[in-house]
């Protein structure tokens, strides 16, 4: 793990929460992060973190009181209904920023830090592959405009499927935001890196969830899906938990990422050090 200097603002992004062998090693990592890995924030993507589709008002509470600063959440964020009354009312979870005006919830939301400027917070949905929503772009520069005076610090979520849209997505915002770390495939990749203006990006954070999985899921259910097209429920896998997340330092006054790094914590090794 990469040594923090004091003088930055160090922020974890978990991968998509899968289930509840998601949302118990989350529960497990988020401390661990702030108390071993150093991070004075933790924002969760958990648009999958009930059986799979959506979050229910209970995850979202026990997110928040093992340490989680800000939800994101992604093209799952109504499978709950449930959830809609406190997307309208908490000030901590947010839905895609393109998503339509009248769409229940928050655009951004902003996070205090020690440092005095607050840390901004939304995510982007991507148009490939995903449903039809407005333009990202579009939406991040509207928001880009209204947080213009409030704080350099500007974390995305960027909830696509395709990883030109996403280079696409982080490329435009280079300079204007501090990271832009993707999520939705479940998959980690390896291309964490800065830009020229000083974004920090990575195609996809991975998954917080059963990795003797697919993609979360029961592998034998996903396979005989495959053949017979039954559209049976595919089950949450419960094996090998790991917790997917990527961190950011950002110099607090010109929100410009300094480094990113990539860790993926087994229960073993939350187990093994110090929460």
């Amino acid at each position: 793990m990469l040594p923090l200097d004091e003088r930055n603002l160090r922020v974890a992004l978990l991968g998509d929460i899968v289930g509840v062998p998601g949302m118990q090693i989350a529960c497990q990592a988020i401390p661990w992060l702030k108390q071993t890995a150093h991070c004075h924030l933790v924002v969760a993507n958990a648009e999958n973190a009930a059986d799979g589709t959506g979050l229910r008002v209970a995850q979202y509470k026990k997110l928040i009181a093992a340490g989680a600063d800000a939800i994101t959440m992604g093209d799952h964020i109504y499978r709950k209904r449930e959830l809609i009354p406190l997307l309208q009312q908490a000030t901590n979870i947010v839905k895609p920023a393109n998503f339509p005006p009248e769409a229940p919830g928050l655009t951004w939301c902003q996070v205090p830090t020690p440092f005095g400027h607050p840390l901004i917070v939304f995510s982007l949905l991507g148009r490939l592959y995903m449903r039809p929503v407005d333009c990202p772009l579009h939406a991040a520069k509207g928001i880009l405009n209204e947080v213009a005076s409030i704080s350099p610090l500007r974390l995305i979520d960027c909830h696509a499927e395709a990883t030109s849209e996403k280079q696409s997505i982080a490329r435009f915002l280079d300079g204007s935001v501090s990271a832009v770390l993707g999520t939705h495939t479940h998959v980690p990749t390896a291309d964490l890196q800065i830009l020229p203006k000083g974004t920090g990006f990575q195609c996809d954070v991975g998954m917080t969830g059963a990795y003797e999985s697919i993609l979360g899921r029961s592998i034998e259910r996903v396979l005989a899906a495959s053949f017979s097209f039954d559209p049976s429920t595919l089950e949450i896998a419960t094996e090998d938990l790991r917790c997917s997340t990527t961190l950011v330092d950002l110099d607090p006054q010109s929100g410009r990422c300094l480094q990113i790094q990539r860790l993926e914590l087994s229960t073993a090794t939350l187990q093994s050090q110090p929460s």
